[in-house]
Protein backbone atom coordinates (compact mmCIF):
# COMPACT_ATOMS: atom_id res chain seq x y z
CA UNK A 1 0.00 0.00 0.00
CA UNK A 2 1.51 3.51 -1.09
CA UNK A 3 0.07 7.08 -0.64
CA UNK A 4 -0.03 9.21 -3.21
CA UNK A 5 3.23 10.55 -2.35
CA UNK A 6 5.22 7.11 -2.78
CA UNK A 7 5.16 6.29 0.72
CA UNK A 8 4.73 2.49 1.18
CA UNK A 9 2.28 2.78 4.07
CA UNK A 10 3.00 -0.30 7.05
CA UNK A 11 2.31 1.52 9.96
CA UNK A 12 -1.15 2.29 11.28
CA UNK A 13 -1.81 4.04 14.65
CA UNK A 14 -5.11 3.59 16.14
CA UNK A 15 -6.79 6.41 18.69
CA UNK A 16 -9.67 4.37 20.48
CA UNK A 17 -10.59 7.41 22.65
CA UNK A 18 -10.26 10.97 22.68
CA UNK A 19 -10.67 10.48 26.92
CA UNK A 20 -7.79 11.03 29.12
CA UNK A 21 -7.35 10.66 33.11
CA UNK A 22 -4.48 13.80 32.66
CA UNK A 23 -5.00 17.42 31.75
CA UNK A 24 -1.89 18.03 30.22
CA UNK A 25 -0.57 21.96 29.48
CA UNK A 26 0.49 21.07 25.74
CA UNK A 27 -2.32 18.92 25.35
CA UNK A 28 -5.58 19.01 26.97
CA UNK A 29 -5.31 21.16 30.17
CA UNK A 30 -9.35 22.13 30.02
CA UNK A 31 -11.20 20.81 32.61
CA UNK A 32 -14.80 20.86 31.01
CA UNK A 33 -13.31 19.14 28.29
CA UNK A 34 -15.86 18.09 25.61
CA UNK A 35 -15.68 14.71 24.34
CA UNK A 36 -16.86 13.17 21.79
CA UNK A 37 -20.49 11.40 22.01
CA UNK A 38 -20.40 7.79 22.25
CA UNK A 39 -22.35 7.70 19.19
CA UNK A 40 -19.39 8.64 17.18
CA UNK A 41 -16.49 6.63 18.93
CA UNK A 42 -15.89 3.56 16.85
CA UNK A 43 -16.76 0.28 18.37
CA UNK A 44 -13.97 -2.23 19.29
CA UNK A 45 -15.09 -4.78 16.60
CA UNK A 46 -14.93 -1.59 13.82
CA UNK A 47 -11.73 -1.25 14.73
CA UNK A 48 -10.66 -4.62 14.72
CA UNK A 49 -12.64 -4.93 11.51
CA UNK A 50 -10.41 -2.04 9.96
CA UNK A 51 -7.05 -3.60 11.03
CA UNK A 52 -7.94 -7.06 9.94
CA UNK A 53 -8.53 -5.37 6.53
CA UNK A 54 -5.15 -3.31 6.93
CA UNK A 55 -3.25 -6.48 7.62
CA UNK A 56 -3.92 -7.84 4.65
CA UNK A 57 -2.67 -4.95 2.51
CA UNK A 58 0.41 -4.54 4.22
CA UNK A 59 0.13 -3.28 7.44
CA UNK A 60 2.59 -4.77 10.04
CA UNK A 61 2.36 -2.47 12.78
CA UNK A 62 -0.53 -1.25 15.06
CA UNK A 63 0.38 1.62 17.77
CA UNK A 64 -2.82 2.07 19.99
CA UNK A 65 -3.00 5.82 21.34
CA UNK A 66 -5.56 8.03 22.55
CA UNK A 67 -6.60 9.99 24.68
CA UNK A 68 -5.40 7.63 27.50
CA UNK A 69 -6.09 4.36 25.96
CA UNK A 70 -6.40 2.39 29.09
CA UNK A 71 -9.15 4.70 30.42
CA UNK A 72 -11.53 2.93 27.94
CA UNK A 73 -13.43 0.34 29.07
CA UNK A 74 -12.77 -3.54 28.05
CA UNK A 75 -9.83 -2.38 26.69
CA UNK A 76 -8.22 -5.68 27.46
CA UNK A 77 -10.40 -7.36 25.88
CA UNK A 78 -9.77 -5.13 23.12
CA UNK A 79 -6.22 -5.96 22.71
CA UNK A 80 -6.50 -9.70 22.99
CA UNK A 81 -8.65 -9.86 19.84
CA UNK A 82 -6.01 -7.66 18.29
CA UNK A 83 -3.14 -10.03 19.49
CA UNK A 84 -4.90 -12.69 17.55
CA UNK A 85 -5.03 -10.72 14.16
CA UNK A 86 -2.67 -12.52 11.92
CA UNK A 87 0.19 -10.86 9.96
CA UNK A 88 1.17 -8.47 12.21
CA UNK A 89 4.76 -7.84 13.28
CA UNK A 90 4.30 -5.30 16.12
CA UNK A 91 1.60 -4.37 18.39
CA UNK A 92 2.34 -1.11 20.51
CA UNK A 93 0.85 1.17 23.10
CA UNK A 94 1.26 4.47 23.54
CA UNK A 95 0.24 5.78 27.34
CA UNK A 96 0.91 8.33 30.21
CA UNK A 97 2.16 4.96 32.26
CA UNK A 98 -0.25 5.83 35.32
CA UNK A 99 -2.53 3.15 34.87
CA UNK A 100 0.21 0.06 33.54
CA UNK A 101 1.00 -1.15 37.45
CA UNK A 102 -2.27 -1.70 37.94
CA UNK A 103 -4.24 -5.26 39.12
CA UNK A 104 -5.64 -6.36 36.06
CA UNK A 105 -8.28 -8.46 37.64
CA UNK A 106 -10.13 -8.24 41.31
CA UNK A 107 -7.79 -11.13 42.62
CA UNK A 108 -5.58 -8.87 44.97
CA UNK A 109 -2.04 -9.31 45.42
CA UNK A 110 -1.88 -12.43 43.16
CA UNK A 111 -3.00 -10.38 39.95
CA UNK A 112 -1.03 -9.79 36.92
CA UNK A 113 -0.46 -6.04 36.06
CA UNK A 114 -2.32 -4.27 33.36
CA UNK A 115 1.26 -4.51 32.23
CA UNK A 116 1.51 -8.20 32.18
CA UNK A 117 -1.58 -8.55 30.96
CA UNK A 118 -0.83 -6.12 27.71
CA UNK A 119 2.38 -8.30 26.92
CA UNK A 120 0.20 -11.33 27.33
CA UNK A 121 -2.02 -10.23 24.76
CA UNK A 122 0.95 -9.55 22.31
CA UNK A 123 2.12 -5.82 22.78
CA UNK A 124 5.87 -5.44 21.87
CA UNK A 125 6.49 -2.19 22.68
CA UNK A 126 5.11 0.44 25.16
CA UNK A 127 6.02 4.36 24.65
CA UNK A 128 5.62 6.16 28.20
CA UNK A 129 5.50 9.91 28.53
CA UNK A 130 7.22 11.06 31.14
CA UNK A 131 8.39 15.04 31.12
CA UNK A 132 9.49 15.43 34.40
CA UNK A 133 10.66 13.56 37.64
CA UNK A 134 9.43 16.22 40.21
CA UNK A 135 6.36 15.73 41.55
CA UNK A 136 5.18 19.31 42.14
CA UNK A 137 6.07 20.12 38.31
CA UNK A 138 4.28 16.79 37.30
CA UNK A 139 1.38 17.74 39.14
CA UNK A 140 1.59 21.63 37.47
CA UNK A 141 1.96 20.10 33.88
CA UNK A 142 -0.15 17.32 33.76
CA UNK A 143 -3.09 18.72 36.15
CA UNK A 144 -2.55 15.66 38.16
CA UNK A 145 -0.27 14.53 40.89
CA UNK A 146 0.38 10.96 39.14
CA UNK A 147 4.07 10.88 39.57
CA UNK A 148 3.88 8.03 42.07
CA UNK A 149 1.66 5.98 39.33
CA UNK A 150 3.52 7.17 36.41
CA UNK A 151 7.17 5.87 37.90
CA UNK A 152 5.00 2.44 39.25
CA UNK A 153 3.78 1.82 35.69
CA UNK A 154 7.11 2.17 34.26
CA UNK A 155 8.74 -0.22 36.40
CA UNK A 156 5.13 -2.52 35.74
CA UNK A 157 6.21 -2.48 31.93
CA UNK A 158 10.06 -3.48 32.77
CA UNK A 159 8.96 -6.25 34.89
CA UNK A 160 6.19 -7.07 32.09
CA UNK A 161 9.01 -8.24 29.90
CA UNK A 162 7.99 -5.82 26.52
CA UNK A 163 10.42 -6.00 23.96
CA UNK A 164 11.08 -2.42 24.06
CA UNK A 165 10.25 -0.07 26.60
CA UNK A 166 10.18 3.86 25.20
CA UNK A 167 9.88 7.24 27.24
CA UNK A 168 8.94 10.55 25.32
CA UNK A 169 9.53 13.71 26.90
CA UNK A 170 8.59 16.78 25.66
CA UNK A 171 10.78 19.52 26.03
CA UNK A 172 9.25 22.56 27.77
CA UNK A 173 11.32 25.97 28.39
CA UNK A 174 10.97 27.18 31.96
CA UNK A 175 9.16 23.64 32.92
CA UNK A 176 11.82 20.97 32.16
CA UNK A 177 14.63 22.14 30.66
CA UNK A 178 16.52 21.93 33.97
CA UNK A 179 16.28 18.24 34.16
CA UNK A 180 16.85 16.89 31.11
CA UNK A 181 20.58 15.71 32.49
CA UNK A 182 18.27 13.85 35.34
CA UNK A 183 15.96 12.38 32.71
CA UNK A 184 18.50 10.80 30.55
CA UNK A 185 20.30 9.27 34.01
CA UNK A 186 16.90 7.93 34.72
CA UNK A 187 16.23 6.17 31.04
CA UNK A 188 20.05 5.09 30.96
CA UNK A 189 19.74 3.31 34.60
CA UNK A 190 16.37 1.72 33.95
CA UNK A 191 17.36 0.80 29.73
CA UNK A 192 14.33 2.79 28.74
CA UNK A 193 14.71 4.35 24.99
CA UNK A 194 14.69 8.00 25.41
CA UNK A 195 13.46 10.26 22.93
CA UNK A 196 13.09 13.95 23.53
CA UNK A 197 10.37 15.91 21.48
CA UNK A 198 9.12 19.25 20.11
CA UNK A 199 6.68 21.16 21.66
CA UNK A 200 3.67 21.42 18.88
CA UNK A 201 0.02 23.25 18.51
CA UNK A 202 -1.50 20.02 18.68
CA UNK A 203 -4.69 21.70 20.97
CA UNK A 204 -6.45 24.82 20.60
CA UNK A 205 -7.17 25.19 24.09
CA UNK A 206 -3.12 24.63 25.14
CA UNK A 207 -2.02 26.99 27.52
CA UNK A 208 1.56 27.13 26.78
CA UNK A 209 3.35 29.56 24.51
CA UNK A 210 6.03 29.88 22.10
CA UNK A 211 8.10 31.25 24.84
CA UNK A 212 7.70 27.61 26.33
CA UNK A 213 9.27 26.12 22.70
CA UNK A 214 12.60 24.60 23.23
CA UNK A 215 14.33 23.09 20.14
CA UNK A 216 15.62 19.49 20.00
CA UNK A 217 19.32 21.63 18.85
CA UNK A 218 19.48 23.21 22.10
CA UNK A 219 18.35 20.22 24.19
CA UNK A 220 21.01 18.53 22.59
CA UNK A 221 23.60 20.90 23.29
CA UNK A 222 22.59 21.09 26.84
CA UNK A 223 23.20 17.22 27.01
CA UNK A 224 26.54 17.12 25.46
CA UNK A 225 27.54 19.80 27.90
CA UNK A 226 27.34 17.46 30.65
CA UNK A 227 27.38 13.90 29.01
CA UNK A 228 29.84 14.78 25.53
CA UNK A 229 29.31 14.36 22.38
CA UNK A 230 26.48 12.88 20.54
CA UNK A 231 27.29 10.66 17.76
CA UNK A 232 24.66 9.77 15.04
CA UNK A 233 23.06 7.24 14.35
CA UNK A 234 21.55 7.36 10.82
CA UNK A 235 21.64 3.11 10.96
CA UNK A 236 19.27 2.94 13.94
CA UNK A 237 15.34 3.33 12.98
CA UNK A 238 12.38 2.56 14.64
CA UNK A 239 9.55 2.93 12.77
CA UNK A 240 8.74 6.64 13.64
CA UNK A 241 10.23 9.97 12.85
CA UNK A 242 12.91 10.28 15.33
CA UNK A 243 16.51 10.88 14.76
CA UNK A 244 18.98 8.80 17.09
CA UNK A 245 21.99 9.72 18.56
CA UNK A 246 24.72 7.83 20.97
CA UNK A 247 26.35 9.37 23.93
CA UNK A 248 29.62 8.39 23.82
CA UNK A 249 30.75 8.50 27.20
CA UNK A 250 28.29 6.00 28.21
CA UNK A 251 26.64 4.23 24.66
CA UNK A 252 23.02 5.15 25.78
CA UNK A 253 20.93 5.64 22.89
CA UNK A 254 18.91 9.22 22.80
CA UNK A 255 16.37 9.87 20.04
CA UNK A 256 15.24 13.29 19.31
CA UNK A 257 12.05 14.63 17.42
CA UNK A 258 12.22 17.85 15.72
CA UNK A 259 8.16 18.07 14.37
CA UNK A 260 9.13 22.01 14.68
CA UNK A 261 12.35 22.42 13.19
CA UNK A 262 13.01 19.62 11.16
CA UNK A 263 12.12 20.43 7.55
CA UNK A 264 11.87 16.91 6.47
CA UNK A 265 10.03 15.90 9.16
CA UNK A 266 7.05 14.15 7.10
CA UNK A 267 9.90 13.12 4.97
CA UNK A 268 10.26 9.34 5.11
CA UNK A 269 6.18 8.74 6.94
CA UNK A 270 5.03 5.19 6.58
CA UNK A 271 1.86 5.73 8.38
CA UNK A 272 -1.96 5.92 8.49
CA UNK A 273 -4.13 7.21 11.29
CA UNK A 274 -7.61 5.67 12.44
CA UNK A 275 -9.78 7.76 15.02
Amino acid sequence: MEDRYGHRISYLRVSITDRCNERCAYCMPVEEQEWLPRAEVLRYEEILRVIRVGAGLGIRKVRVTGGEPLTRRDVLWFFEQLGRIGGLDDIGISTNGTLLGRPATEDGADSPTVADRLRRSGVRTANISLDTLDRETYARAAGRDFLPQALAGIEAARAAGFDAVKMNTVLMRGQNEHELWDLVDFARERDLLLRFIELMPVSTTQVLTDENFLPVGEAKKLIEFKFGPLEPLPEFRTNGPATYYRVAKTGQKLGFIGAMTNLHFCETCNKLRLT
